[in-house]
């Protein structure tokens, strides 16, 4: 989790603060006929980010003691993480799309509706639908694909490599996304130094915290 906060603020610095902040267009050397700044280096690790966080929601459903109260906790964080999201895309307390923790949490409901309809493939297969659907009117971060991604990282989570082989090729950013199972493929199900439970809840904080942080520090600077 540390990882793929770091590697999000490290992202969403490079897309919401000014390139002036940070001397951000610089450039720092050529990769054949690519200028390489420090944005576009920010950017790059920012593509791991989402991988982990997918991760983490299989292991998560994998894991919790409640099922219920982890999906709440989605969804809560996703109600409050509105505000921020919108306030850094748009200025304003409106944005025509939604934060990734509405992502995280339909592909979360997804995974217990695979568990739920395990026994009723019929079932199973209108509920996802119905997610899919939802997932692409919310049009929240990551969209249809991350609803999807999701589903496929729980499909195949006791194949880390296989994970890692089919990231590359899907992922948007390829293998820049794909050097996310660098991290997961070292993961050994064992929570790292964070085990206090109030942790969970400050990397969900962490979210709508920073990027009220960002659009509170752009507004001073613009």
């Amino acid at each position: 989790k540390t990882i793929a906060c770091l590697a999000m603020l490290l992202d969403h610095i490079a897309g919401y603060m000014p390139r002036t902040f940070m001397n951000m267009n610089e450039t720092l050397f050529m990769l054949g006929d690519d200028v390489i700044n420090l944005h576009v280096i920010m950017r790059a690790i920012g593509r791991i980010a989402f991988p982990i966080f997918a991760f983490l929601i299989t292991e998560g459903f994998e894991h919790t003691r409640d099922r219920k109260r982890y999906g709440l906790n989605l969804l809560v964080f996703a109600l409050i993480s509105e505000i921020p999201w919108n306030l850094v895309h748009s200025g304003t307390l409106f944005y025509y799309k939604q934060n990734v923790f509405f992502n995280l949490f339909l592909g979360y409901t997804g995974l217990c509706a695979i568990e739920y309809f395990k026994g009723n493939r019929k079932s199973m297969a209108i509920s996802l639908v119905l997610l899919l659907i939802t997932s692409y009117i919310l049009k929240a971060d990551f969209g249809v694909f991350g609803f999807g991604y999701i589903l496929l990282l729980y499909l195949i989570k006791s194949q880390k490599i296989l994970m890692a082989i089919i990231s590359c090729c899907v992922l948007p950013s390829r293998l820049i996304g794909g050097m996310a199972f660098i991290p997961i493929l070292m993961y050994n199900g064992e929570r790292g130094f964070a085990k206090a439970r109030w942790t969970k809840y400050a990397f969900y904080l962490f979210y709508p915290l920073h990027l009220f942080l960002i659009f509170s520090v752009r507004s001073f600077l613009l």
